[in-house]
């Protein structure tokens, strides 16, 4: 099965990401949230397999420019429909193996998953 990268183009992790991947020659698929959007059941079964609290970035602009009301009593069901309404609200990459997901971008951690 070829990987399946999730992200933005312009996004400068996806990017150190995608070129790793290149540099080592692996196959993949990359998916732009911003042109493709993510689907409820994907996103919810991310969600069950790492946590809400792993996927959401609450550290990016879009997150910090939300209501007050929208950053609290965050659970699961809030996260999900937070991070559909706005995908860029998703960390990035999430790097999808088949058997398992890879979330952001570090080196060591994509070469123990290819080697």
């Amino acid at each position: 099965m070829t990987a399946t990268m999730y992200g933005i183009k312009n996004c400068d992790t996806v990017a150190k990401a995608r070129k790793w991947l290149e540099d080592q020659g692996q196959a993949y698929d990359f998916h732009d949230y911003k042109t493709a959007g993510i689907d409820r059941a994907r996103l919810e079964g991310w969600v069950e397999e790492l946590g809400w609290e792993v996927l959401l970035n609450r550290a990016g602009t879009t997150f910090r420019k939300l209501d007050e009301a929208d950053k609290r009593d965050l659970d699961a069901a809030k996260a999900v429909d937070l991070m559909l309404a706005q995908p860029s609200m998703i960390k990035r990459p999430v790097l999808d193996l088949g058997h398992r997901r890879l979330v952001g971008f570090k080196p060591d951690l994509y070469a123990a998953a290819f080697g």
